[in-house]
Formats: structure tokens, sequence, C-alpha cells
């Protein structure tokens, strides 16, 4: 995990801090929420404010700050790292996965992450921060599409709107860059959930199935391989579908060889996808992936800042499965990234479209 060397400087960075290490450990989301929201209540007030209330002992009267979180606020104001957050930095000392740790090295960004435009739970200049924070050159935004409605998927007004917000943030981020994206359902006849013209705007398409998961085998290689095979589509997203955590959910059913084969063939990279409820592809599809000579996106699908540095589940896969570092987009500039999917040029060494 990489260093952050002003661990106490401040009572916000510290709930900040904590509330990160929480999301990475994939605590339960009302204890990370404590931490975010009284990370922002304090930091909507002046500083001698919330030192005034600390000295007074009347944190506790803010909305959204509670025991727990005024105690990490007056431990951070009197400069100590405070108690709490001493004990997650500890446990954050060990990997999240064995392996990989080549291949973790060699990342410049992510292709996958949401924002709390779509179903994450962080606004965009979180979200982006904290990649920046994490040692990436550049993350791509990609939230949701408009027909998942139950994830507040993005109209074409709304994306258009992002794009701006995007941009906004841009100007005062350098060196880092977020770039310009979306999940984009794929629908059941294998087109793309959302207008051509926006599309074409973007920087990186991740294409996912989100609908139909349980379809006749044949109809799903169709209608992947059609997607895979659409020019604005860059990365196939948890290309199953399954969820290997709680009640799960089984594999979808495809043609693999089919499906890696358009995707070799078309230039679409295979999301090695990092959440550990998805890790996806399994084992045996990976390698199968692998001997297609496809191109692959190890990615966070991150919907919380903490996520972010998930990244680790998916390079000890891709390590363990024969993934080529020099074939995964993830390792490449974002110049090189933009070449790619833009123009269909890959860095030298590397098969093109």
């Amino acid at each position: 995990m990489p260093q952050v060397a002003e661990e106490a400087r401040g009572p916000v960075a510290a709930l900040e801090r904590i509330a990160f290490l929480l999301e990475r450990s994939r605590e339960p989301d009302y204890r990370v929420r404590a931490f975010r929201t009284a990370a922002r209540v304090l930091s909507a007030l002046p500083e001698e404010e919330v030192r005034r209330r600390a000295d007074a002992g009347s944190l506790e009267a803010l909305k959204g700050v509670g025991p727990k979180t005024a105690q990490v606020a007056r431990e951070a104001l009197a400069g100590q790292v405070p108690g709490y957050l001493e004990k997650l930095l500890g446990a954050a000392d060990a990997p999240l996965a064995r392996g990989g740790e080549r291949l973790r090295e060699l990342l410049r960004g992510d292709c996958h992450l949401h924002s709390d435009w779509s179903d994450g739970g962080s606004p965009i200049e979180e979200m982006g921060r904290t990649a920046a924070g994490l040692g990436h050159e550049w993350a791509v935004l990609t939230d949701h599409s408009p027909r998942l409605t139950v994830a507040r998927g993005l109209s074409p007004q709304r994306l258009r709107e992002q794009l701006d917000a995007v941009a906004r943030l841009n100007a005062t981020w350098a060196p880092f860059r977020l770039l310009t994206g979306i999940e984009c359902d794929i629908l059941a006849d294998g087109s793309l959930d959302q207008e051509p013209e926006l599309l074409e705007r973007l920087d990186v398409v991740v294409v996912s199935v989100h609908s139909r998961l349980r379809m006749d085998a044949g109809a799903m290689t169709r209608r992947m391989v059609a997607a895979v095979r659409d020019p604005h589509a860059d990365v196939l997203g948890h290309c199953t579908g399954r969820l290997v955590t709680g009640r799960g959910r089984p594999e979808s059913q495809f043609d693999p060889d089919e499906v890696f084969a358009a995707c070799a063939a078309s230039g679409t990279a295979v999301e090695i996808n990092s959440r550990p409820e998805r890790l996806d592809p399994p084992r045996r599809l990976l390698r199968r992936a692998v001997a297609a000579g496809v191109l692959f996106s190890v990615d966070t699908d991150a919907h919380a800042p903490g996520q972010l540095d998930w990244q680790g589940y998916g390079c000890a896969r891709a390590e363990e499965c024969g993934v080529p570092p020099e074939r995964v987009v993830t390792t490449w500039s974002r110049e090189e990234l933009l070449a790619w999917t833009r123009e269909g040029r890959t860095p030298a060494g590397v098969a093109s479209r």
C-alpha cells in the first residue's frame, strides 16, 4: 500500500484516511460512512471553529460527528496519529493478496471506477484525488449508462454534464488526469446503451452485461461478440457476471473461445476485475484469454475511494495465469492508452488491432 506521510496533519485528513482503510479492508458501509460524513462536516467549518469546539468538548454537538470520530479529530488536532488510525495502519501493512507484486508496480492507471453520479459512494473529485494519491498517472471515470436505472445510469444529458465537470477538475490536477469514460450496458441484441456520438467523445468505453445474465449460451455468445466488435468498445467488463461471495451468482454461459477470439481480432481488452466478490474472469477462462492473445485491463471497478487500492487482487490472478505484463493496458502511459482507444495503435512490442 502506498505510504502516506501526513497521517496526523489535521482532523479531516485523519478521518478520510480511516475511511479509506476501512473501505480497503471491506468493512461495512455504515462504519465507513461515519468517518466520511464527519470529515465532510468538519471540512465545511473554519479551522478555528473546529479547534474551538474540540477544546470545549462540543464536536459531538455537530450533526454527523459522533464520539469516535470526535476523538479522532481531537487527537489529530493535538498533533498525534489518532489511536484508531494507528491500529488500522498496522493492519494495512499486510498485502491484500499474495503474488502479482511486479505487475502491481508496473500499473499506471485504472480503467473502471464509479462516482456518486451513478452507484458509487463518493464525488468525482474524491475518487480522482485518491487515485492520484495512490500513484496513478491516470484513471478512467466509468459511471453506468442509462438503462441501468437501479445504478442511476447517466442519461445522455447527464453524461454531457459530467464531461464538463471532469474537464474543470482536470484543469487543476496536472500531471494526474482523470479520463472520460462509461461502463456501457451491452443490450440483449449486442448493441451499446448510449448515443454513438457520445461514445465517440469518450476516452475509454467499458462494455458489460448487467441484464438477462442467464441468457442461452448461444445467444449470449452472439450478444457479447457483437458488443466487443463495436468500434467504440475498448474493454469487456467482468465477462461472466459471477459473484463469489454472499448469496453468489453463477457465471453467464457463453463460448469463451469465440468471445476471446473476437476480442483479439477487434483489439478489445478483457478486464481482470479485481473486486473480491467478482474476481472475474475465473482462472480457467483467464488462461484461455491468454492463449487467445487478447489485451487485458486490470481494474478495480471501485465504487468508493478505498476500493481503488484493490488492484492487487487482480494482479495476483494475472500473474498466476501467465498474463504478459506488456499486454495489460493499465501498465501503459496515458498517451499510449489514448493512442490505442482512439487510433488502434499499441506500444512497440504489442500486436496492434
